[in-house]
């Protein structure tokens, strides 16, 4: 179980930057601690690193598209060559313009 807080230093000395407090259980600290010696770094720049690394991960994978070529490919033709509307799709248009119009 994990639990998380994150206070910020308000004291008058110079900030070192936020504070990230986390509850875990002891297995998990052991297996952390275990990897952050076999790394060569401290628990906290280990778990600092690894934050960091998943949280770009995160953000890269909801931030970018990733196409095969094949897709790639196909997406560009689509855009380049749209293919002409079937005509139910021109029933709604315009049914969708006669609305808009009232």
């Amino acid at each position: 179980m994990l639990f998380m807080t994150l206070r910020k230093r308000t004291s008058g000395r110079a900030s070192r930057g936020e504070r990230l407090e986390a509850r875990i259980e002891p297995d998990l600290k052991r297996r952390l601690a275990y990897a952050a010696s076999i790394r060569g770094t401290s628990l906290t720049d280990f778990i600092v690193a690894s934050a960091t690394q998943a949280a770009t991960a995160a953000i890269e994978a909801h931030e970018n598209l990733r196409l095969t070529e094949q897709d790639r490919e196909a997406f560009v033709s689509a855009l380049l060559n749209p293919p002409r509307p079937v005509p139910r799709l021109r029933a709604a248009a315009a049914r969708y313009r006669s609305r808009r119009t009232i």
